[in-house]
Parts: structure tokens; C-alpha cells; sequence
């Protein structure tokens, strides 16, 4: 089986609606392409009971947890003093991301709450920052990365060479315009049953034009049966008089209704 994969997104900034994530759609499509199956999303405040509770769980039930948000250098940072208590080890000074973030700032500018920046669990293994300098970390199956976006995505590239791997995912869409969901929902779930170890769905799209249709998206680790269930797919399009169209609606442009 493929390993799996859940990623805890920590930050009462989330919760209160201030800041929408942007990080779950790259780290989804990432993970899919390394053969790993994203089975859960959480949201958490920073609390740190919360978070020690939540990661001792997660941890035991998937292959790999991935956390984002709360290592920088403020007291509501706590997501790495969170992590240790969690592990049950101290929370301490890293030497070697101690010198690389000194060396990262002019003299004078590496203070206090910026050294904690360097402050890992006891054990974790530094996971390169090319952006900022500042450290995230694995310990064990779980992976701290930071919550800024452009941040967060350079974390993770430099930790997924050392992810345990699977099959990858592949995908097949097919839509058309003027379908409805109601329409080929019948149809659609004899397919599903066909082909019960991959995941079919339907999601309806309405374009800038305001074109409207449903996109009939097919994934899995086989790629035989997902060519396979992709033509019959088309031929259901094409069943009801509609013209089938392969990819994705324009995706710049679509949006869910």
C-alpha cells in the first residue's frame, strides 16, 4: 500500500478567517505525485495541548504528518516547543541553524526571538529554508514547514527526496458543456463500481462566459484502469448527446458552483 499522509495546518489566524491557507492545494498535488495518499486536513489553534494531543495522535495513525505554521520568532510561534513536548524531549538551541541564521542576519539584528528560530526539539533534523534561512524540521514521521507560502513550498522540495514513496497518482478528466450532475449520476456510480479502488468524481465548473458543465475526474495508483474507466467515462458523455472534451475547463477560469 501507498503511504499516506495528513497535514495539520496550525494558526488561529485561520480559524478566525483573518488569513485564507494557500498551502493544501501544493502540498495535495505534491504529495500525489510522490505516491503519497492524503487521507486528512486539520485545522488546530495554536494551543499547544492541542497540538501535543493532536500530533501524538496523527502520528501513530499516518505515514507522514505534515504541519504548517508557527515556527517564527513570535510568542504565538509555538508549533516547534509544541512538537518537542510531544516527542518528550527539550527544546533547544540547534548549533548548526544557530550559525546559519547568525550568519543570515547583519550584526546586531540575530536577537533573542529571532534565535528561536534556531530553537529546535531535541533530535529533529533541520529541513532547509533557501528563502529566509530559518529552519523547519523533521522529527521522526512528522515534518514541521512554515506557514508563508513561498516559504512553506521551498521547505517542502528540499524534505521530499527524503520521503518514504509510492505508486504515483494518475489522472484523466473529461467534461462537457451542459451536463449536469443529476443527468449522469446513474451512470457514473455503475462506472465507480467497475473500478472500486480508484476515485471518480463529478464537479460542476461555470466558466467567465458563463458556460456551465461537469468535470468527470478519474485518479488512481493503476494506470491501466484509470485509462480504461477514462473512455468509459467519454463514451457516457458521449451517450447523452454531449460533446466530451479531455483536461481540465480552462482552470484558469472555472470555478465551482
Amino acid at each position: 500500500m501507498n503511504p499516506t499522509a495528513c497535514i495539520l495546518i496550525i494558526g488561529n489566524e485561520i480559524l478566525s478567517g483573518r488569513t485564507q491557507d494557500a498551502n493544501i492545494q501544493f502540498l495535495a498535488q505534491n504529495l500525489g505525485k510522490l505516491g503519497i495518499n492524503l487521507q486528512e486536513i486539520r485545522v488546530i489553534p495554536d494551543q499547544e495541548a492541542l497540538i501535543v494531543h493532536t500530533v501524538n495522535e496523527t502520528r501513530k495513525k499516518f505515514s507522514h504528518v505534515i504541519t504548517t505554521g508557527g515556527i517564527g520568532p513570535t510568542h504565538d510561534d509555538i508549533t516547534a516547543p509544541s512538537i518537542a513536548k510531544a516527542f518528550g524531549v527539550p527544546w533547544e538551541i540547534h548549533e548548526e541553524s544557530f550559525k546559519i541564521l547568525e550568519a543570515h542576519f547583519r550584526p546586531g539584528e540575530f536577537n533573542t526571538p529571532r534565535q528561536r528560530m534556531a530553537t529546535l526539539p531535541r533530535g529533529a533534523i533541520p529541513i532547509r529554508n533557501p528563502i529566509s534561512a530559518a529552519p523547519g524540521f523533521s522529527m521522526d514521521n512528522v515534518h514541521v514547514l512554515a506557514g508563508v507560502p513561498e516559504i512553506m513550498r521551498a521547505m517542502f522540495l528540499e524534505l521530499a527526496p527524503h520521503l518514504s514513496k509510492g505508486a504515483p497518482i494518475v489522472s484523466r478528466t473529461w467534461y462537457a458543456f451542459g451536463m449536469s450532475e443529476g443527468q449522469i449520476a446513474e451512470k457514473l456510480e455503475e462506472i465507480q463500481s467497475a473500478f472500486p479502488t480508484l476515485d471518480i468524481g463529478s464537479y460542476p465548473f461555470k466558466l467567465q462566459d458563463q458556460r456551465k458543465g461537469v468535470a468527470l475526474v478519474v485518479k488512481g495508483h493503476n494506470e491501466n484502469q484509470v485509462k480504461n474507466a477514462a473512455e468509459q467515462i467519454c463514451q457516457l458523455i458521449a451517450d447523452f448527446g454531449l460533446t466530451p472534451h479531455e483536461g481540465e475547463p480552462t482552470a484558469k477560469e472555472a470555478s465551482k458552483i
